[in-house]
């Protein structure tokens, strides 16, 4: 049985860290996806897809910086996202394999990331639990085409990796 998942039974969260000489004056960024939906099959033909909006994104912490992110902040990282680094692509997730770990609690899933029109491999773990699903992904922005915005003539930059994680209620 397929289950589906989106902002009402689980949480899809991106985080970023900074790097360059003026790191310090950055902010490492939580951000929370508000429009997306996954489905997750693991019966005869186990696969798992997932669609998100970027422009849904929203600043929820920012931590580290010389001062705390204001209202005002959040939602100018919020418009260089979706101006600048995603230009209000679609993205899209397809497992080309998902294949059962030996202990029966995780699973490994490959398959393509598609990311600002670029598509490419990525590779997770998914961890099933006895009323939850969670996995993490590593990704790098460079490998999709994005390069990683940048402040301060350079200074300051978002690191090129980018972790990405979801967090569901499930009764597998």
């Amino acid at each position: 049985m397929a289950q589906h998942f989106g902002p009402e039974n689980a949480r899809l969260t991106i985080r970023t860290g900074r790097t360059g000489g003026a790191a310090k004056a950055g902010h490492d960024l939580l951000i929370e996806v508000g429009s997306w939906e996954a489905t997750l099959d693991l019966e005869a033909q186990p696969a798992l897809t997932l669609t998100a909006d970027s422009r849904s994104f929203r600043v929820i912490e920012g931590t580290g910086g010389i001062k705390s992110l204001t209202d005002d902040d959040r939602a100018s990282i919020r418009k260089t996202i979706d101006e600048e680094v995603l230009k209000g692509s679609p993205i899209e997730f397809r497992s080309g394999g998902v294949q059962p770990g030996p202990d029966g609690r995780r699973v490994v899933v490959d398959g393509d990331l598609e990311l600002r029109g670029a598509r490419r491999p990525v590779k997770f773990e998914l961890a099933l639990g006895e009323d939850r699903v969670s996995a993490e992904a590593t990704i790098r922005q460079t490998e999709f085409g994005i390069k990683p915005y940048s402040t301060l003539f350079g200074a300051l930059k978002v690191a090129d990796e980018v972790r990405i994680a979801v967090e569901a209620q499930a009764s597998l």
